[in-house]
């Protein structure tokens, strides 16, 4: 079952190249990722992003962990 969270990625055709963004707004899923990756904290990314919510990080964050699962294969 899906997280009620992941409704907060959205992907439009026509906005950022389809990439998945946060709630419609251009800003990426992997602008988030990268924010977080060089070290922003939650709170300095709200302060530069008002219309962020701790929780879209959050979202970012399970979309990502998501996307890198892979199916484990067991040989019978």
């Amino acid at each position: 079952m899906a997280s009620p969270r992941l409704e907060r990625i959205t992907i439009e055709p026509g906005k950022c190249g389809g990439s998945p963004c946060i709630r419609g707004y251009r800003l990426r899923v992997s602008d988030v990722l990268a924010l977080l990756g060089s070290g922003a904290t939650h709170a300095e990314i709200l302060e530069d992003y008002p219309f962020l919510e701790e929780e879209d990080i959050f979202a970012a964050l399970e979309y990502a962990a998501i996307q890198t699962g892979h199916p484990i294969l067991i040989a019978a």
